[in-house]
């Protein structure tokens, strides 16, 4: 039976690979092998799909008081990955994510909006390329014991980012929408204290 009062804290380590981060510590860790935050678009009229190898996250979240969490989410650009070497070398560059000038993406929710059902919202703003953008993150969420699943889905458009510069500014060549899908396992670490932001 889930408690009437749980917190949840999910920490992802910089790289998926690798272990949780000492520093970022919670009750709740998430599993590297079986998390992922994935994107998708559309390029000269052919679908593709990638994701970021590295990224951090800390997630504050009570059910019971959903409006009162929060979450920082922030993912190495650079670790971008389609499986296409030609666009996984251009990413990174000035007309794309320019990891020179900006290597992460920014993700921070100030509330979580309850929706029903094990449906949520997470209400914050995403910030890339140093451009802030209001952003809500729809999620499901699915609490089995000492493991939680979160998976959800938003769109983005590109151009609103700055990503594609100069001559990829238009859909012409790249569609300017682009999905993200975040999936993210984790088991309850009762031993260890929620850090405090």
């Amino acid at each position: 039976m889930m408690p009437r009062r749980l917190r949840l804290a999910l920490c992802l380590s910089a790289a998926l690979s690798g272990a949780v981060s000492p520093a970022l510590s919670a009750p709740w860790a998430v599993d590297p092998a079986r998390s992922a935050i994935r994107f998708s678009g559309v390029q000269v009229g052919t679908p593709f799909s990638g994701r970021f190898e590295r990224f951090e996250a800390r997630v504050e979240f009570d059910p019971a008081k959903p409006e009162a969490g929060r979450a920082t989410v922030l993912v190495d650009l650079a670790s971008a990955r389609t499986g296409d070497t030609q666009r996984d070398t251009a990413l990174p560059q000035k007309d794309w994510f320019d990891v020179a000038s900006a290597s992460h993406a920014r993700f921070e929710a100030s509330r979580f909006v309850d929706k029903g059902g094990g449906d949520y919202e997470a209400v914050g703003d995403l910030t890339i390329r140093g451009t802030k953008r209001p952003l809500t993150l729809p999620f499901h969420l699915s609490l089995d014991g000492d493991r939680a699943h979160a998976t959800g889905h938003v769109g983005l458009v590109r151009t609103a980012f700055g990503v594609g510069q100069g001559a990829w500014a238009s859909g012409q060549w790249v569609a300017l929408e682009v999905g993200v899908d975040v999936d993210l396992v984790a088991t309850a670490r009762p031993d260890a204290p929620a850090e405090a932001h």
